[in-house]
């Protein structure tokens, strides 16, 4: 048998998991390599782990997440406002599959974005893809896709993204079309995908941030059916990183 022939017809395939699995098993002495039913098995799993390694990959690179982040790095206590039990909690995916979301307020420099991005990672890791936006580049790509005719499919692509973390809500001053095209977001994902949302404000204070009752009081029932509020606390990481 043509051993070099079976790795190239392999990756001819798109097999690059066997392919690399079997190339290594080939290098091992005869009287060590497995049996033909163990071999398959090796192979077939190999493949597996490679291609779930790819879209990991793809999903974190589409993401766009600001910080590479990962939950161990996170530190939570009762006193910061977030519990071990709650981060591990939110780490294991479910609230995305029952459509929850995730609003996370504190003063600046708390650890609000980095604690979204974790979460974003493991989201990707667990194979839900996830779209990051820090609000001003959110107001960007709006108005993009308004001047570029590609505003349905953009709000298309929203909609069906599991997982969409909007950073630093509540900066700047939203005007009555970007309103509108929030609560049309929340009104698509309602049920089918979740939102996690940062922000300085707590979020009493949203309503008047949105300065439009009848808007607020549909944004906010939207936002707060299905919530996890996490209010972090304390001082800031930047300014401890820095002492």
């Amino acid at each position: 048998m043509n051993t070099q022939s079976t790795v190239e017809q392999l990756q001819q395939l798109k097999l690059y998991g066997m392919s690399k699995r079997y190339q290594a098993f080939l290098d091992q002495p005869d009287h060590q390599q497995p049996e033909a039913h163990t071999l398959m098995g090796m192979l077939a799993d190999a493949e597996m782990q490679y291609r779930l390694a790819q879209r990991t990959q793809l999903y974190l690179r589409l993401s766009r997440l600001r910080y590479h982040a990962l939950p161990e790095q996170i530190f939570a206590t009762q006193e910061r406002g977030l519990s071990k039990e709650q981060l591990l909690m939110l780490c294991d995916g479910m609230f995305i599959e029952k459509g929850e979301n995730v609003l996370i307020t504190g003063a600046t420099g708390g650890g609000k974005s980095y604690l979204a991005c974790a979460l974003g990672r493991q989201a990707c890791m667990l194979g839900y893809r996830t779209l990051y936006f820090a609000m001003n580049r959110f107001i960007e790509a709006l108005s993009t896709a308004r001047l570029e005719g590609s505003y349905i499919k953009w709000l298309n692509q929203i909609a069906r993204t599991p997982l969409l973390i909007i950073d630093d809500f509540g900066l700047q001053p939203l005007d009555h079309n970007i309103k509108l095209t929030f609560l049309q977001i929340l009104e698509d994902r309602y049920g089918q995908g979740s939102t996690i949302i940062t922000s300085q404000l707590p979020v009493k204070q949203w309503y008047e941030y949105i300065n439009e009752p009848t808007l607020a009081d549909a944004i906010m029932d939207r936002l707060t059916a299905h919530v996890h509020k996490i209010e972090l606390k304390g001082e800031s990481l930047r300014k401890k990183k820095n002492d």
